[in-house]
């Protein structure tokens, strides 16, 4: 393969994405493009810190220091916490691995990337979510009376209702909604795992008007995707980033009105805000795990977790607020072309 510095690298690129997790292991779209991102991204960051094209980047490149510099860079500049840190870490561990399992004069670049530990931390896991009033008030910034409005709306009331991943909800095809007696929906998850989830009645009722405007005429049966894009008079089924831009957009306009909409509102907050809701209106957490599609319960103990230790800080601002509060502190006194390169070699689909 011509055109870059380190054939070797990017063949082995291309044959792990390829190859090695679409053919050979056969892991879902979901998974590989968490594979796929993780390695964009370190690539992304070698690009800058070395000043080179992707097309010059090698395998001497990337030793345990780099790879260091990125995480920390993830961590500290990125806000990333330190379980996506070990995801990534993990993700590109697993090319080395790959990569040292097909070419021999791989193996010293593995010892390399093995040398990086996987972060451990004594701090709680402290997880972001918003507020009800938050969630109304994003809700409330679409236009209905538009296409682009009644879209945008029934896209994040859905997001919210079956707190699904966003890949999950772009998944979603029309088969899988179903609206009996009990509304619900089928989320294709991680590892090809399917769950089903249950819908209010509202969002069923959103679903119809957003159907009646999107998907007029089509069958109950039908295996379009919910939302979708038009690209070249053709439907094809809306791409995560796009989802996520409009989503970020309707947050900063809320917030203006409403103070307790957080800064960055991304698809994955509405899924750890549906997630605390239900656990403080009540829902037992192994329904909670499961509706979320969690593998393991400890996973969704850290709903009950965040929301003790909110509570644990309320009590502590209004003790500091009231006469016992007084009394304690009066004590105290970017070949040159990445976007091409990428699709060669596998880094984009």
């Amino acid at each position: 393969m011509a055109g870059v510095k380190d054939e070797l690298m990017f063949t082995l690129v291309h044959d792990f994405f390829k190859e090695y997790l679409t053919r050979q292991t056969n892991r879902s779209s979901n998974t590989i493009y968490a594979y796929r991102e993780s390695l964009v991204a370190l690539f992304d960051f070698v690009k800058f810190e070395r000043k080179v094209d992707l097309s010059g980047i090698t395998l001497d490149m990337i030793d345990s220091r780099m790879l260091t510099k990125f995480l920390d860079h993830l961590e500290i500049e990125r806000g990333c916490s330190i379980a996506t840190r070990n995801h990534r870490l993990n993700r590109i561990r697993a090319f080395y691995a790959y990569a040292a399992k097909m070419e021999p004069l791989a193996v010293m670049h593995q010892e390399e990337i093995l040398k990086v530990p996987i972060k451990t931390s004594d701090k709680p896991d402290i997880i972001e979510y918003m507020s009800e009033g938050a969630v109304k008030a994003i809700l409330a910034e679409p236009d209905t009376s538009t296409r682009k409005g009644l879209r945008d709306q029934f896209l994040m009331l859905l997001l919210y209702d079956s707190a699904a991943r966003i890949q999950e909800l772009m998944d979603i095809r029309i088969s899988d909604l179903r609206f009996g007696k009990t509304p619900t929906v089928i989320l294709h998850g991680k590892g090809g795992k399917t769950r089903v989830v249950p819908l209010q009645d509202s969002t069923a009722e959103h679903f119809r008007n957003y159907a009646s405007v999107f998907h007029p005429g089509e069958s109950p049966y039908s295996e379009q995707y919910v939302f979708y894009v038009i690209r070249h008079g053709q439907k094809n089924k809306m791409h995560h980033d796009t989802a996520r831009q409009l989503i970020h957009a309707y947050g900063i306009a809320a917030k203006k009105n409403c103070p307790e909409v957080p800064e960055h509102v991304h698809p994955h907050l509405w899924r750890h805000t549906r997630a605390m809701h239900l656990y403080q209106h009540g829902a037992d957490l192994t329904l909670i795990s499961q509706w979320l599609g969690h593998v393991k319960l400890e996973t969704t103990l850290i709903y009950a977790k965040a929301d003790t230790e909110q509570k644990r800080k309320a009590i502590e601002e209004a003790t500091k607020a009231g006469p016992l509060g007084q009394k304690l502190n009066a004590e105290r006194c970017t070949v040159s072309d990445d976007d091409m390169i990428k699709r060669l070699y596998g880094l984009k689909a």
